[in-house]
């Protein structure tokens, strides 16, 4: 029986023995291999000082002597609508994607002395873990209060009218400032946004009645622009109407002018034609007396045309009409014979 006792214990104690082993080479195992995410690292110290740095993919490290690096770092979280708590948290795997910030409100005194309330977003991305690891003990804390000052040294550089109308300029040289401050600690900051500037009270109401009074001004000043546009456009409408009327009445005058003369030309050329007619049919006689003669007739029969009874005067140049018409009766005379 003892026999048998001793033996069940030994078995006991062997099978004990050997789920330790077993327990002992799966804790090992677990601890000598990492597997690490897409866009993580982790930090390797071995026997407490930086050893390597484990990149995506399956590493295995030599358990009890390479540990992790744990890094305590305080973030700044939103819990409720604009209430904010400081959450701690231990890190030892870096995440190295770009991050986004946001950071609580913070008062801020213009550069002529008014106290308003700014918050602000950055955008940052770790390039350097060992840098970000070693190089500075909180980092997101770090990061935090080098934007809140440097923030604060930008706002008291401007007025409160360049602090409203000059968020890029700010937004621009703010990232460059972080940037160039936080190189040492491995980190990129790639964009910096200004969410809200709150001013005061007062000076809201004060801006606001001044945007309504300039809203006013420029809306008296559009309707004085355009009645003055309308004048303007009328005045040149009537202007034009003129130049447009005088151009027609000097192109109609041209054209009676043109008419006339054509007539005139027409007229002289008929009696050129007929004067050279009469020298052709009265060779010794004066064309020029028959001419005469024809007006004067012409001239008679419009003096005694009408019912009424006239008195007809004729003048003392009568003795040349006789003369005209004795030279149209040897005319007549001649062309009978012809």
């Amino acid at each position: 029986m003892n026999r048998n006792a001793g033996g069940v214990a030994m078995i006991a104690i062997i099978m004990w023995i050997l789920i330790a082993l077993i327990i002992i080479v799966m804790y090992v195992g677990v601890k000598s291999i990492y597997l690490v995410q897409q866009a993580e690292v982790v930090i390797i110290e071995r026997f407490g000082k930086y050893h390597r740095i484990l990149y995506p993919g399956l590493h295995i490290v030599l358990p009890f002597i390479d540990e992790p690096r744990t890094s305590h770092w305080v973030f700044v979280q939103e819990v409720d609508k604009r209430r904010y708590h400081r959450i701690p948290r231990a890190v030892t795997r870096i995440d190295i994607r770009e991050t986004v910030y946001d950071f609580p409100k913070q008062n801020v005194i213009t550069k002529d002395n008014v106290t308003m309330d700014i918050s602000a977003m950055l955008y940052y991305q770790i390039t350097n873990p060992r840098a970000a690891v070693y190089e500075v003990a909180n980092l997101p804390e770090a990061i935090e209060r080098l934007t809140h000052s440097t923030l604060r040294n930008l706002i008291g550089e401007l007025d409160l009218d360049e602090t409203l109308t000059s968020r890029d300029k700010i937004n621009h040289r703010l990232r460059s400032i972080l940037d160039e401050a936080t190189e040492k600690w491995g980190v990129k900051v790639n964009r910096v946004e200004l969410q809200e500037v709150t001013p005061p009270d007062d000076i809201r109401h004060a801006m606001e009645k001044q945007m309504r009074a300039e809203r006013e001004r420029r809306a008296v000043i559009k309707e004085a622009e355009g009645i003055k546009a309308a004048a303007i456009l009328e005045a040149e409408g009537r202007q034009q109407a003129q130049v447009l009327a005088a151009e027609g009445a000097a192109q109609a005058n041209i054209i009676a002018a043109n008419a006339e003369a054509q007539a005139r030309f027409t007229i002289a050329t008929a009696e050129a034609k007929a004067l050279e007619a009469v020298r052709a049919a009265i060779p010794q006689g004066d064309a020029t007396q028959y001419l005469i003669a024809l007006q004067y007739v012409r001239a008679l029969s419009k003096m005694t045309e009408g019912k009424d009874n006239k008195l007809v005067i004729v003048p003392y140049e009568a003795v040349g009409l006789a003369g005209a018409m004795s030279c149209i009766q040897e005319l007549m005379v001649r062309q009978q014979v012809r």
